[in-house]
């Protein structure tokens, strides 16, 4: 990989883990915003508002640490493809009267999953590491 391009995914990284630590921590401020947009279908609302909020944050920074980073990012992928029932519904229903922006934000999960799956490729140029 490029130098440039070495670094670019470096600073993505670093955009993408204060994303969802942000994220995680607005599950925590702003709860209501949260069970506002949640399925009539799914249960204990409360509860899994916080459990994505700490889910965020731990993946937030857990994709932050080399050694986490792979496994968090396959995690950060699980918890879009999680969420995006709530957002979906949220477009079908027009829950908090977001119209059009609800529905253009949809496409973008799938930006948001490509964005993760890059981290979990290895990096071509790094040194291989020894296997016992």
């Amino acid at each position: 990989m490029l130098p440039a391009m070495r670094l670019v995914k470096r600073i993505l990284l670093w955009v993408m883990g204060a994303f969802y630590i942000a994220g995680g921590v607005n599950h925590f401020l702003n709860a209501e915003f949260y069970l506002a947009i949640m399925p009539p279908y799914l249960p204990w609302h409360w509860a899994l508002v916080w459990i994505s909020g700490v889910a965020e944050v731990a993946l937030g920074i857990a994709v932050l640490i080399p050694g986490l980073r792979v496994v968090a990012a396959w995690g950060v992928i699980a918890l879009l493809v999680a969420i995006f029932p709530a957002n979906l519904h949220v477009a079908l229903h027009d829950v908090g009267g977001l119209g059009v922006a609800s529905w253009v934000r949809l496409p973008f999960q799938a930006v948001f999953i490509a964005w993760a799956w890059w981290y979990t490729r290895p990096d071509p140029s790094a040194p291989a590491r020894a296997t016992a």
